[in-house]
């Protein structure tokens, strides 16, 4: 009898590998085999739903990756799998065993995470860290676990009071920092270094320069965003005067981007920036050379100077920033690609632009949440924190 179901287990496996092969464009496929073993016939169902749905293909990764690590922990904390609608009381015990507090551990080794469960998470591969997970990852998989109960049309106790307190309570006595995705802005300064790398006539120069100065302009655009740009999105617009005041002044190149599905927006929403001079210039001149003329702005390169047909990915967008980091003499370790959203927000800051108007071209929702891209490196050198000097 258990060969009989052993040999069942592992059909299901083999068909849930080969649902998931479906999804190859989006999902890690070098951990196709890991998933199928962790997700369910259903997960794998509702995962496949989503994408057919348009769910944007960041999105779906992190969600088949926060699913896959749900289901590891459930069955290995209660010996069950992840049941659907989860229950408060098993939501709770997600945030005790990841937000703990190292302090009370020491005195109380029964506080957060059992080290069985730890252990066998850690046999699992699906567990790396040794101390409380950073209250970003548990937030976000939180997040995860309702939106795929909103999905699946049912009711999660993800809104509960209970619930949202402890998370609260948790990250409040967390002694993580929140980090930040690039340690560094990319602000003017350090644009004009990384574009001053990228003036040959290569053609991987020509794309940088125009990814470089593109994703600046725009309002500091997420990779993803920069990634998945198509031909489609961009409009030709009327020329600006270089000054808007004087009638005679001379014009500028002129387009617009409509951004269609963002982090925080929905393709419908009238999303759209507009570049105006260099970054036009640019732009222009690698649609030229590269012949593109629909589909994806931005693609691969092969070592022969070939064009492909394929998008770049988000994290090619990353390694692009940070190796022309590297040309132009910065450490790499202090910059990604988000450097350059949290460098626009902070450049505008310094050339007087109001934050009302940098917020319509970085499509921020929030007053707070664009004011956190200001560096603590740009308030040190203020007179707020120099009031004893």
């Amino acid at each position: 009898m258990d060969d009989i179901v052993k040999g069942r287990s592992l059909d299901a496996e083999s068909r849930r590998a080969l649902d998931l092969d479906t999804l190859s464009a989006i999902l890690p496929m070098d951990r196709r085999d890991r998933l199928a073993q962790l997700l369910t016939d259903d997960d794998v169902a509702t995962l496949k739903h989503l994408a057919r749905e348009g769910m944007g293909e960041n999105s779906l990764r992190a969600l088949a990756s926060d699913l896959a690590y749900l289901e590891g922990w459930a069955v290995v904390a209660t010996g069950d799998p992840l049941p659907w609608p989860s229950t408060e009381a098993l939501a709770l015990k997600f945030v005790a065993h990841h937000l703990w507090d190292p302090a009370q551990r020491e005195t109380d080794p029964r506080h957060g995470m059992p080290a069985a469960v730890a252990e066998a998470l850690r046999g699992e591969g699906l567990l790396r860290s040794t101390g409380p997970h950073a209250p970003s990852t548990v937030k976000r998989r939180l997040a995860s676990w309702g939106t795929l109960h909103r999905w699946k049309g049912i009711e999660g106790p993800f809104g509960s009071p209970a619930l949202r307190s402890a998370v609260r309570l948790a990250v409040r006595a967390s002694p993580r920092p929140r980090r930040r995705k690039s340690k560094r802005a990319v602000t003017r300064d350090v644009l004009d270094r990384l574009v001053a790398t990228c003036t040959t006539d290569r053609l991987a120069d020509t794309r940088d320069l125009a990814i470089l100065l593109l994703a600046f302009a725009s309002g500091g655009r997420r990779r993803s965003e920069v990634a998945r740009l198509r031909i489609e999105q961009l409009s030709e617009e009327p020329a600006v005067p270089l000054d808007p005041t004087a009638p005679k002044s001379p014009t500028l190149p002129c387009l617009s981007i409509q951004l269609g599905r963002t982090k925080t927006g929905d393709a419908d929403d009238e999303g759209r920036v507009f570049l105006v001079g260099p970054p036009v210039v640019a732009l222009r001149e690698w649609l030229e050379r590269s012949a593109i003329r629909k589909g994806p702005v931005f693609r691969a390169i092969d070592r022969w100077e070939a064009l492909e047909e394929r998008a770049l990915t988000p994290q090619s967008v990353n390694l692009i920033v940070k190796r022309r980091c590297a040309m132009a003499g910065l450490d790499p370790r202090d910059f990604a690609a988000h450097g350059l959203r949290s460098g626009y927000l902070t450049e505008a800051a310094r050339q007087g632009v109001p934050l009302p108007e940098a917020m319509q071209q970085s499509q921020h929702r929030s007053v707070q949440q664009a004011s956190s891209y200001y560096n603590e490196a740009e308030r040190a050198q203020g007179r707020a924190a120099r009031l004893v000097l």
